[in-house]
């Protein structure tokens, strides 16, 4: 038994792998990380496992889509297998000595590949099985699309170096001189210790290895062989090695040219292994040519790629589409902030605005009595949001017989909300005539599309090595990137109805015929807000009492149109706008505006998640004239998440943990802000009056028996997409509708 496990121990396998422990712990790190997402312990709440465990493609999620991202998964593996390869080669002398030494190396370095393998193909069986309830043959059949799409690339690059490397016997018939040997393996710095390699021992004892056929066999010794013949073995591996990775990037960047065509559009999560394949071949380029020195050259590369990229030619910020970037650029100062306090554009604004709301308001059938007017809020959340909203909107209206969006006067809101309120109020404006055309669960379908496969695609092969492709919209010219992406995939999912110019609304919100909808997206460089409208918000900039006294409070919000008129603010891209109130972070690129100086703008739901703030003050800025022709306000929250959640313990940290336990506040914006949203809907209902102030809310919670809860990504299952719509028949938003339908004196 004791030697059974000495054999294993120094078996070819185990020393790699021990051998990767020792030296290539960056490397696993990608293996670590990647599996977190599978299993969902890392970006659980953005549903970055459901991109690996039921990745889409063209819609549906079938044979095809499982093999696509099995075909990504072996390019994983044979990178890893190139790389590794690469550094650990010379560890290893007996391998020039063998046939195809480089496919005897990939059987034996299967270990990690394997146990990942098949830790994957046992989460997606779960999760099809337990999740998505699919039948054991449907299971078995991705899964062996899974399998497959890996082996095609497996056997693909192993058919490459089966005829391209060479062996021991091709140059044991070239009998090349010594002297036209080169002393080194290059590419690379590594120098190769001849008379190490004449010693008949390893530097990491092997005793044994696994061939083709998966059999032990004994290593034999490499004393006997002319060094400098190893020498050009392991070169020529080496050179091939590198040169298929070359040509795998350049297939990669051709790729990128041809993702406006759908098909080319694959599975996110074969996007992201992708990415991951690159890092692994990136890292071990580094590690191959500077070896201990990695760290530092990663870092001077870091600063070196910052300090290039701040200058104009390799620097390619993502535009608002529409505005102009070339010509005189817009003050962005506090003191010019200030200006709008005392000119007469804040008096036209108000009286501009009144007139809205009075042209809306005489359009609702009340008979004598004064109409309730609704403040639509609906929060971010991606795709889960965007679905939600629309539900909502579209049962709450068709129940109250068409009143609830005639009622509407202000939408605002974040992200994946907007996205739906958005495109019901395109919708609503189409089919006025036809009023249940709306109604259609065609639209619920539409707005639920997948946009994550085009982006997560797009930053891979587009933003990482190919960003200075443009494109041109309204005469202007901009860079093409995963934004652009977004937009087109949005633009398309929606037939087109909402590509149209900011200013295009403006008549249509005039007249009375939608309502008023506000974004907010907020400002990086100072934390304030933008507010995009195709009408003047200046009263919006600052709350009412600050205008007559401008210096004693802060202007925390900016109206988009004032500070960008002169740059094309009304030729701005409504889809543009609708993008700028949703970029997430690092999934979307941060828009960057023609200001001096530049300034940036991110997701709305870092300063509002849920439109309170907006529609608040709007109703404070207009109190006086909401208690003189209405009966009252009725706020309807349509929010995507949980109010309240468990309460984790601070107790029971080890000491480094309890480090960083003060910081935990930081990652609770969301909540802080409802904490915050609920005190300022406290002060509306005591500004206007309990019975001229009702609050509704409707609130997404997961319905499923294993409390599934969609997640918030641009990318939804069909199974998250059923809870979410599901999630209206739950006791409490059954109460909320009914509240909703009797303050809108609906008859059911």
């Amino acid at each position: 038994m004791r030697r059974f496990f000495q054999q294993l121990f120094h078996s070819f396998p185990i020393q790699l792998l021990l051998l990767h422990l020792r030296s290539n712990l960056l490397l696993l790190s990608l293996w670590v990380v990647l599996l977190l997402m599978m299993s969902g312990s890392l970006g659980r709440r953005l549903g970055l496992q459901y991109l690996f465990l039921d990745p889409e493609y063209l819609g549906e999620v079938n044979f095809l889509s499982f093999y696509i991202v099995g075909m990504a998964l072996g390019g994983f593996f044979m990178s890893w297998n190139l790389t590794t390869y690469l550094l650990t080669a010379q560890y290893f002398p007996f391998l020039a000595s063998l046939t195809r030494p480089f496919s005897k190396f990939s059987i034996n370095n299967l270990l990690l590949p394997l146990a990942f393998g098949g830790f994957y193909l046992l989460l997606i069986g779960y999760f099809q099985n337990h999740y998505q309830e699919l039948s054991l043959a449907q299971n078995a059949w991705h899964l062996l699309a899974l399998v497959l799409g890996s082996l095609t690339l497996v056997v693909g690059y192993s058919v490459y170096f089966n005829f391209t490397n060479r062996d021991i016997s091709y140059y044991q018939r070239k009998q090349f001189p010594p002297n036209q040997v080169n002393l080194h393996i290059p590419p690379g710095h590594r120098r190769a210790d001849l008379d190490y390699l004449k010693q008949d021992r390893n530097r990491l004892k092997v005793w044994t290895y696994l061939g083709e056929n998966l059999r032990p066999r004994l290593v034999r010794s490499v004393a006997h062989y002319e060094s400098r013949m190893l020498l050009n073995i392991f070169k020529q591996n080496h050179l091939n090695a590198l040169a298929l990775q070359l040509i795998s990037m350049m297939l990669l960047l051709l790729l990128g040219y041809l993702v406006d065509w759908e098909i080319f559009r694959i599975p996110a999560g074969a996007s992201i292994i992708i990415l991951f394949s690159l890092l692994i071949a990136f890292i071990g380029a580094l590690t191959y040519w500077f070896a201990a020195w990695r760290a530092f050259v990663i870092l001077l590369l870091l600063f070196g790629i910052n300090y290039i990229t701040s200058f104009g030619i390799f620097n390619h910020p993502n535009a608002a589409y529409g505005l102009n970037y070339e010509g005189e650029r817009a003050e962005y100062s506090y003191d010019r902030l200030q200006q709008i306090c005392y000119e007469d554009q804040l008096d036209k604004d108000l009286a501009a605005t009144q007139e809205i709301l009075a042209t809306r308001i005489g359009q609702m059938s009340s008979g004598n009595s004064k109409p309730k007017i609704v403040f639509l809020c609906a929060s971010g959340g991606g795709l889960k949001a965007a679905t939600w909203s629309t539900h909502v909107l579209q049962s709450a209206d068709s129940l109250s017989q068409g009143r609830l969006f005639d009622h509407t006067v202000l939408m605002t809101g974040a992200s994946g909300g907007m996205l739906g309120l958005a495109y019901q109020r395109e919708l609503y404006r189409l089919n006025k005539e036809n009023r249940n055309e709306v109604y259609r669960q065609e639209y619920r379908d539409r707005i639920s599309l997948d946009l994550l496969n085009s982006i997560a695609f797009t930053l891979v092969a587009n933003d990482l090595f190919v960003p200075w492709r443009r494109f041109e919209y309204g005469g202007h010219h901009y860079f093409r990137d995963r934004g652009y992406v977004l937009e087109e995939q949005l633009n398309e999912n929606t037939e087109g109805i909402l590509d149209r110019p900011l200013a295009a609304y403006r008549q249509e919100e005039i007249s009375g015929e939608v309502p008023l909808l506000y974004l907010s997206p907020a400002i990086v460089n100072d934390g304030r807000q933008m507010i995009i409208s195709p009408q003047g918000v200046s009263f919006m900039m600052l709350p009412p009492v600050g205008f007559e006294q401008p210096k004693a409070y802060e202007i925390d919000a900016v109206d988009f149109r004032w500070l960008l008129g002169k740059q094309g603010a009304d030729s701005l891209r409504f889809l543009t706008a609708l993008r700028m109130n949703a970029t997430y972070p690092y999934v979307l690129p941060t828009v960057h505006l023609p200001t001096q100086p530049t300034i940036a703008l991110v997701d709305a739901g870092f300063r509002d998640n849920y439109g309170i703030q907006s529609a608040t003050r709007f109703i404070q800025v207009y109190q006086d004239w909401i208690k003189k022709n209405t009966s009252g306000v009725i706020l309807v929250q349509i929010t995507s998440s949980e109010r309240f959640e468990s309460i984790p313990a601070s107790d029971a940290h080890g000491i480094v943990e309890s480090l960083f336990n003060p910081l935990g506040i930081a990652g609770k914006v969301l909540e802080v802000q409802e904490l915050q949203h609920d005190n300022t809907l406290s002060f509306i209902n005591d500004l206007l009056g309990p019975d001229h102030f009702e609050l509704i809310r409707f609130i997404y919670r997961p319905t499923n028996d294993k409390k599934l809860e969609a997640s918030v990504s641009f990318h939804l299952t069909q199974q998250e997409k059923q809870d979410v719509l599901e999630a209206l028949s739950l006791p409490a938003n059954q109460e909320s509708m009914r509240r909703l339908l009797e303050s809108l004196g609906t008859v059911e």
